[in-house]
């Protein structure tokens, strides 16, 4: 599959508006994507946990315009109140799928998004915003096409329900690369890598392979340690890597921890799994500080909880482990059954080192689930 096999033949109707709506969930990456060429397409391959319960919800609403205009017609509305700040990246957007997606100036947009989560915790809202909004983008198109089937109908649709997805994942790279990673899936790869059969740079994939019991319902508690902005854009760090010196090394790296982790997630060894991502989280953090120029996302807190993981870890022999993205937060991660234990824990030792005390519990779960649709 490649880039033609998204753009679409001569749509057969006309829609004067209605609207569509999707979830799409955040997710958290195992093995880090950092580095990118082209039009968003990875340096290295990585692998993320989908989320169960921290989302982005998206409606579309959609009008048809009596000529196709010279620019996009739209407006963005967060959490109920319009905004000018995510006009930018949703423009940017638009620009790079115009030719997968040539009914975009025909039509104007009003997108109603709105997260389960709180903005700007930390949490990827990047990756579920910009997925929920591809997917509703297809589920729009495929109204266009000949038959009225959306992309949540399995039979009779002339536009596989599968093309449809790898399409939606294919358009959430263009937003923001992890994006890719939240459409569909419980473990989703994206990147080439040699021994994951169809995986690909181009969108992510549901992970083929067996995956272990220790696996399931994986938990997930993100600390809320800095609630800022980011000091230093993801695509700024992700372009610091073009002339980094440790770069190629790094990404051969993270090749080889999945190739890894793939035995790991087969045998269900929670021993080996804390040390690959541990690993991967000081390492993305490690090119951050030796990037020209460098910069430091973590915070003294961060250190102060990773060190109290460490210590709780060798006292009570507990699976528990942490992951980071680019920033502060810290998200603790920790089989099923250890749930009681490792709560207990996070509130007596970690919720001090968290912003206003503020920690949000999740659990593995799968990818995007359709909410409404109105047509």
């Amino acid at each position: 599959m490649n880039e033609i096999d998204f753009i679409p033949k001569t749509y057969s109707k006309q829609l004067k508006e209605g609207s569509v709506t999707w979830q799409s969930p955040s997710n958290i990456a195992l093995i880090k994507y950092w580095g990118k060429y082209g039009e968003q397409l990875p340096k290295n391959p990585s692998i993320s946990f989908t989320l169960n319960n921290c989302k982005t919800v998206t409606e579309l609403k959609y009008s048809k315009k009596e000529i196709a205009s010279e620019t996009f017609d739209f407006d963005v509305y967060f959490e109920g109140e319009i905004s000018e700040d995510f006009k930018p990246k949703i423009e940017t957007f638009f620009k790079r799928i115009e030719k997968y997606l040539p009914f975009l100036k025909y039509y104007q947009f009003e997108i109603h998004t709105k997260n389960t989560f709180p903005h700007s915790s930390g949490i990827a809202s990047s990756a579920s915003g910009m997925s929920a909004l591809a997917l509703c983008l297809v589920d729009l198109e495929s109204l266009l096409l000949e038959n009225d089937v959306t992309l949540s109908e399995v039979e009779g649709s002339l536009f596989n329900k599968n093309i449809q997805i790898k399409k939606a994942s294919f358009l959430a790279r263009l937003g923001s690369g992890s994006a890719c990673r939240s459409i569909e899936g419980d473990l989703v790869v994206w990147g080439e890598h040699t021994k994951i059969k169809g995986s690909t740079n181009l969108l992510g994939i549901k992970y083929p392979y067996k995956v272990h019991n220790n696996f399931k319902n994986y938990q997930d508690t993100i600390l809320l340690v800095d609630k800022g902005e980011k000091q230093v854009s993801s695509t700024v760090g992700h372009n610091l890597m073009h002339d980094h010196p440790f770069s190629e090394e790094r990404f051969k790296q993270a090749s080889d921890n999945l190739s890894k982790l793939i035995s790991v997630l087969e045998t269900g060894n929670l021993s080996s799994f804390i040390k690959i991502v541990e690993s991967e989280a000081l390492t993305l953090h490690a090119m951050m500080m030796c990037s020209m120029p460098y910069f430091i996302l973590m915070k003294p807190n961060t250190l102060e909880i990773i060190n109290k993981i460490w210590s709780y870890r060798e006292e009570t022999k507990s699976k528990v482990c942490f992951t980071l993205d680019a920033g502060a937060n810290v998200h603790v991660l920790y089989p099923e059954n250890e749930k009681e234990t490792v709560l207990e824990f996070i509130k007596n030792d970690l919720v001090a080192f968290c912003q206003n005390g503020q920690y949000i519990c999740d659990q593995i779960g799968f990818g995007a689930k359709q909410l409404t649709m109105d047509n």
